[in-house]
């Protein structure tokens, strides 16, 4: 722990959600993707967040759960707009760079030139300095002036829709309380924003950017069926529950994106290289193995061993344990891994401590192959919705950001404009469907 990064995180929280929601296609800002990026460079001990929470009452919960300390810093006082938030922000920084020697690496996440000025002084005070901005909203001179930046849509995590390239949805239920995300300014109208929205802050974005919120209508979401019990070991053990006939998936993002993070689908039916059907929790563990390492692999000049990679995951999920997997250690659970495929290992600089790496990334001509077989499997056709979990299910480590794309969707794009796959939107489905060419 003493070789560790202690990296403090401050929030410029208006930037930030003002600009996803303005540049982003309507969506809300989401801290996970940005605790899941620092987590893989060093130890978070510090996270705060300034902002007048009194308009951002739904972010404010969200960041809550993610420890984040929230700064009430009140920016409109009777006719004039302040920056207090911005200041206070500097001069916390500055003074625990002071105090707080141990802490290594400082994190700005905010868009706004305007601390540039505070980047410069804490590279000056031998500090490293990130930076993490809405790629859009932020300034050109911002970036330059930081050791790392980090843009905000091009994390693991976020999707950002394609802006008027997508049909309107019809009556789509929010997925599995994660934040509804609109396809475009056009369907954030404030007509169909809840009575309870509330508003934005000051002139800045205008009356019409604060009515981007979950879109009304929505149908109650139907309960997945339970994941089809599977054999062999590394299962954590439950109860059986009854069996159910075939049933849709409900989808967990309208464009199929990141659907085995937290609220993990049942499982579709694909079976595996091993001919065996997987759990939808063991897809998860998997998923979440395979992308932190490509991130470890990405950040660090060295090799990743098993040690460094279990204290990222239990970074990441401080309640992650090996044991919940039918695993004694760690080093049987990577061994698992690597038996099926997913991992490789080779001697460590210390005993019992591998080093740990995926195998070689396919290009994209593989990934556009590996889309078709998925889909053949499925019948000859599939909905878009569901193609990255059942892509996954095959290649954990599957990332269209490493390949170069912004989202899945422009993925699928590419592949239908390659011939790989045909895809057309499906009226019935309310949904892209990907069928074999």
């Amino acid at each position: 722990m003493d070789t560790e990064e202690r990296l403090a995180v401050f929030l410029d929280y208006e930037n930030l959600a003002l600009g996803a929601r303005e540049h982003l296609g309507g969506m809300q800002f989401d801290f996970g993707p940005i605790a899941d990026a620092l987590a893989v460079r060093g130890r978070v001990v510090v996270r705060r967040a300034y902002a007048d929470w009194s308009y951002f009452d739904e972010d404010r919960r969200a960041l809550t759960r993610h420890q984040v300390e929230l700064i009430e810093m009140p920016q409109r006082m009777g006719a004039s707009r302040k920056n207090a938030a911005d200041i206070k922000m500097v001069v916390d920084a500055i003074e625990m760079a002071f105090e707080r020697e141990y802490i290594s690496t400082f994190v700005m996440c905010t868009g706004d030139s305007d601390f540039s000025p505070l980047v410069h002084k804490l590279r000056e005070l031998n500090k490293r300095v990130i930076g993490v901005g809405v790629e859009n909203s932020t300034s050109r001179l911002l970036p330059a002036a930081c050791d790392e930046f980090l843009f905000y849509d091009r994390l693991e995590g976020v999707d950002v829709p394609d802006e008027g390239d997508v049909p309107p949805r019809r009556g789509r239920s929010a997925a599995s309380g994660r934040t509804s995300r609109s396809r475009s300014k056009a369907a954030a109208a404030p007509a169909t924003a809840p009575a309870s929205a509330t508003p934005e802050p000051g002139a800045e974005p205008g009356p019409e950017a604060a009515a981007a919120a979950p879109a009304t209508g929505a149908e109650p979401q139907s309960e997945a069926p339970a994941a089809a019990p599977s054999s062999g070991r590394g299962r954590r053990k439950k109860a059986a529950a009854p069996e159910q006939a075939p049933a849709a998936v409900e989808p967990v993002d309208a464009l199929g994106v990141d659907a085995v993070e937290e609220d993990v689908l049942a499982d579709d039916g694909l079976a595996d290289d091993g001919d065996e059907t997987r759990s939808g929790e063991e897809a998860t563990m998997e998923v979440r193995v395979a992308q932190t390492l490509a991130d470890l692999q990405a950040s660090t000049s060295g090799t990743v061993t098993a040690s460094m990679l279990k204290r990222t995951l239990v970074r990441k999920d401080p309640t992650f344990s090996e044991s919940d997997y039918g695993f004694r250690t760690f080093g049987e659970f990577l061994r698992f891994l690597a038996d099926r495929g997913f991992v490789e290992l080779t001697p460590g600089p210390a005993t019992g401590d591998p080093e740990v790496a995926l195998p070689e990334q396919p290009d994209t001509e593989h990934a556009f192959g590996l889309l078709r077989s998925v889909v053949e499997e499925s019948g000859g056709s599939a909905q878009l919705s569901g193609l990255k979990n059942a892509l996954r299910k095959r290649r954990p480590d599957f990332s269209e950001k490493a390949l170069g794309y912004r989202g899945f969707l422009q993925f699928c794009k590419a592949a239908s404009a390659s011939g790989a796959v045909v895809m057309a939107w499906d009226d019935d489905a309310d949904d892209y469907l990907v069928t074999v060419a």
